[in-house]
């Protein structure tokens, strides 16, 4: 394990790859050969392993769904919701998976800093108000919540989709900032050109 240091990428040990599970470590080369470089979410969580699996498990069963929400509409939520938790970490790697699964290099900062203000439209709004509500609120989610959501063509299965990344992303934002992760340089550029 990696001692923890100053600019450290978590506050907790970080196995090598090396010392990692086969599993893990072949989900994380696979990840490497895609993108060029491993997100640092991968390595602080492999500290866990069964956590690790657990986690991206879910992660993917959500993320990954096929349904009537975008993989950017996805992302959205999670650029959203991980702000107002204020998740650096989870901002910035999703804000960049969110630009470049959108197509446009402005919209994570704008989901980011003020949602209701951004370029995005009146449906992808009224998710994102039901995802936040969910991440700060939960307790008071109710039938005018579901009717306003149907209103803008949101089934049933949409609203659990919504109401699962917000809420999963809030457990994750939590563990991002008590692991104090830190976003890879990478994140910061991409899809911006």
């Amino acid at each position: 394990m990696t001692p923890t240091h100053a600019g450290a990428i978590s506050r907790f040990p970080v196995p090598l790859l090396e010392e990692m599970p086969e599993d893990i470590r072949e989900r994380l080369v696979a990840v490497q050969e895609k993108s060029g470089f491993i997100p640092n979410v991968f390595l602080t969580l492999a500290y866990r392993p069964d956590e690790f699996r657990a986690f991206f498990a879910y992660h993917d069963a959500l993320m990954e769904r096929p349904g009537n929400l975008s993989k950017a509409e996805r992302e959205m939520i999670v650029v959203a919701t991980s702000a107002v938790n204020q998740c650096q970490y989870c901002v910035i790697a999703h804000g960049a998976i969110l630009r470049i699964r959108a197509k446009n290099p402005l919209i994570a900062d704008q989901v980011a800093t003020n949602y209701r203000k951004a370029d995005i439209t009146d449906r992808q709004k009224a998710m994102l108000d039901f995802a936040m509500k969910v991440s700060a609120t939960a307790h008071l989610v109710g039938e005018a919540d579901f009717d306003a959501l149907k209103q803008h063509g949101f089934t049933e299965d949409d609203i659990w989709d919504i109401a699962g990344v917000s809420a999963f992303f809030g457990m994750s934002n939590r563990l991002a900032n008590v692991t104090s992760m830190r976003p890879n340089k990478e994140f910061y550029a991409m899809g911006r050109g």
